[in-house]
């Protein structure tokens, strides 16, 4: 009655008991008190990151000076209420803000990191040049950008010229004019029409890469799979002064397509359509990048991924997809404690990548190779007993 009245409200779970199967109504959740202050976790779902739950409902109810971040405004960027989860992990630590760049007054100083996501219209050369200025004292910058955009319902794909792809080149950190594609792909819907009937079927896209090599770092510890939509890759053409660190890359079996495109949906791909391999989709600049300041740039070269949408078109992404932008934020913002167990929980194990042949034998080894053991088994215990009883029939035998 207690934890009901808290908040922790009960699910309905199975056990099993040597020869039966029950169902038990258990409370899956905390009540976390500071004080008269009160947090509530109605639930944990068994073989998540409990620790981070925790912890971060006691940060929650204990930090009382928030540092701000910035999240940059009036270029086409999504709004605020399109970060859903990206807003609900970093409002624990954080207060975040949408920031509208004027042509008259810096903004920026008083946010710990400025957010640059998606934008789509140009960016002004003042409100670059404020971008400047807040790294020269020392701020910080994440940026996720597109510098192509796919169209699914037209198939086909274009550039996209804002202005900070020009600001990054300047910097020694070019965001290419290219879609990347990977063997290691997600999958899309695609309407088939068979007489009279019409399904949709899921077909590999390698234009929407699974990204799973990650550089160990603070930033992409315990990340398994980021899913990164139309992407670019990202070199590096600066001097040693900066620090260059790729932090995702490709896999082994993956390349680029130049912009525009038209998609084939339908195209069967093949290992000549992927002769390259590890492309860096995101990466860390850090060191004297303006004026005589040390400060740390995380670009990404995607500016969709950790976006949810709003209202009806507002959609559920991949975990690793917020934890990538969060951890990202966190690290900018000298606060990694909560990072190790943010990515602790298993969100995804998929298979490596292998041939289809190999997929089939290694499906019929798994199932045949436990049967063949027995039949062997029973074998050589059926010889053993056999000798046995003609070992009793000899003369002499006692």
């Amino acid at each position: 009655m207690e934890a009901a009245q808290a908040g922790v409200q009960p699910v309905i779970i199975n056990i099993r008991e040597k020869d039966q199967v029950k169902q038990q109504k258990a409370f899956l959740g905390a009540l976390i008190q500071m004080g008269e202050e009160t947090d509530v976790i109605p639930f944990m779902q068994p073989g998540t990151a409990m620790e981070y739950a925790l912890s971060s409902s006691i940060k929650k109810l204990s930090v009382l000076d928030k540092p701000k971040i910035g999240l940059l405004q009036g270029h086409g960027e999504p709004s605020l209420a399109a970060f859903q989860q990206v807003y609900t992990s970093l409002s624990i630590l954080y207060i975040i803000e949408e920031v509208t760049l004027n042509d008259s007054t810096e903004q920026l100083s008083e946010y710990k990191t400025v957010a640059l996501v998606d934008p789509k219209d140009s960016i002004p050369a003042d409100h670059l040049s404020q971008l400047d200025n807040y790294l020269a004292q020392g701020g910080n910058l994440f940026l996720a950008i597109n510098r192509v955009d796919g169209d699914l319902n037209n198939a086909s794909g274009k550039t996209i010229n804002t202005g900070i792809e020009t600001w990054l080149t300047n910097k020694g950190l070019v965001v290419e004019n290219n879609f990347v594609i990977d063997a290691n792909c997600a999958n899309v819907g695609v309407r088939q029409q068979r007489g009279f009937f019409s399904f949709t079927s899921q077909v590999q896209f390698p234009f929407i890469p699974v990204i799973s090599t990650f550089e160990e770092h603070p930033i992409t510890k315990g990340l398994e799979a980021v899913i990164l939509q139309f992407v670019s890759s990202i070199s590096y053409i600066g001097d040693t002064a900066l620090s260059f660190l790729p932090l995702a890359k490709t896999s082994e079996r993956t390349g680029t397509k130049s912009s525009p495109i038209r998609f084939d949906i339908s195209k069967k791909w093949g290992k000549a359509d992927f002769p390259m391999s590890n492309l860096t989709v995101a990466a860390l600049l850090s060191g004297k990048i303006v004026g005589d300041a040390e400060s740390k740039m995380v670009v990404i070269g995607d500016g969709n991924f950790p976006v949810n949408g709003e209202g009806q078109n507002a959609s559920q992404i991949q975990e690793d997809n917020v934890n990538l932008m969060v951890n990202s934020i966190d690290w900018l913002s000298d606060d990694t404690g909560l990072i190790e167990l943010r990515t602790k929980g298993v969100s995804s194990r998929p298979l490596k990548q292998v041939e289809d042949g190999k997929k089939a034998f290694l499906k019929y080894l798994n199932f045949l190779l436990p049967i063949l053991l027995i039949i062997i088994y029973g074998v050589i215990r059926m010889q053993i007993n056999r000798n046995k009883r003609i070992k009793r029939m000899e003369e002499g035998y006692v």
